[in-house]
């Protein structure tokens, strides 16, 4: 009798430890590949990203766009020299040079507003660089291997009884769907950041139609605070991932299984905080609201 239930227990002990080992396999494998593709993705310049949602979003804003902001600006224009001549003392003290910065300035509105993509594309080509000059001193290497995480996770398995390895199978299960879902929201983050890109984009020529302005000026300058946010929120990313690339390398140090599950949960989801609150960090740093 005690035999059978020996073997009864050997049977379900091995069905736990593969479980375990498939759970923890597919939950680092998945968290290593969402991780990888963040390097990746964040690397790369909106032309890079996809060459077709590039080329669309560019025809909408030199097709669509422009002339809208070409409306804008000549109202804008309009408004300044309207100013202008009514602030020298009611028209009694009218001098010829303020209709020559008028001038001025209305050349260099237009020349914003017909070289918005270049200038845009610029600041996207300037943070980007920083991106990747950072990559030499960041270390991206933030795959979690079960070899250097468990040590001879079967062996540990195998000494271990049945409720443990009960314990340890939920802890997996749940561990493992956490981790789904957290690579859902590390996908969410970096896709999401990159749409935010190809939108603020698309309506670039309307705030530059403001720039020269004293009173509409603002709205070409939150615009271009938004670009530079946008543009370095990738910098602030490959800081998240670089730490969390550092935290991770430390778990093999543990003994502790269960610790060491728990240990990647927990970075995995300060990472994806961090990745979450890399935008309003942006923002805040270059003052765009």
């Amino acid at each position: 009798m005690d035999s059978i239930i020996d073997k009864i227990t050997e049977w379900f002990k091995g069905l736990l430890i593969d479980g375990i080992t498939g759970n923890l396999s597919g939950m680092f494998d998945t968290v290593n590949t969402k991780v990888g593709e963040i390097t990746g993705e964040v690397g790369q310049t909106p032309s890079g990203w996809n060459g077709g949602v590039f080329s669309m979003i560019q025809n909408l804003s030199e097709n669509v766009i422009i002339p809208i902001a070409g409306i804008i600006l000549t109202f804008v224009m309009c408004y300044e020299l309207i100013q202008i001549v009514v602030e020298k003392n009611n028209l009694h003290d009218v001098d010829t040079w303020i209709f020559f910065k008028w001038i001025f300035k209305t050349f260099i509105a237009v020349l914003l507003v017909t070289n918005t993509w270049n200038i845009v594309m610029g600041v996207f080509d300037m943070a980007q660089h920083v991106v990747n000059q950072s990559t030499g001193v960041i270390s991206t290497d933030a795959s979690i291997e079960i070899s250097s995480v468990l040590g001879n996770m079967e062996t540990e398995l195998e000494a271990m009884d049945l409720g443990p390895l009960l314990g340890l199978w939920f802890q997996s299960m749940f561990v493992g769907l956490t981790m789904h879902i957290l690579s859902i929201c590390i996908f969410l983050v970096v896709y999401g950041r990159m749409i935010e890109i190809y939108l603020v984009t698309s309506l670039g020529p309307i705030p530059f139609a403001t720039m020269v302005n004293r009173e509409w000026g603002g709205i070409g300058q939150n615009y271009l605070k938004s670009l530079l946010a946008l543009g370095f929120q990738a910098f602030l990313i490959m800081v998240c991932v670089g730490i969390y690339a550092v935290l991770v390398q430390n778990i093999s140090e543990g003994g502790d299984m269960s610790s060491a599950i728990w240990a990647c949960m927990g970075y995995t989801v300060l990472l994806c905080f961090s990745l979450f609150k890399t935008g309003s960090l942006a923002k805040g740093l270059f003052g765009a609201h």
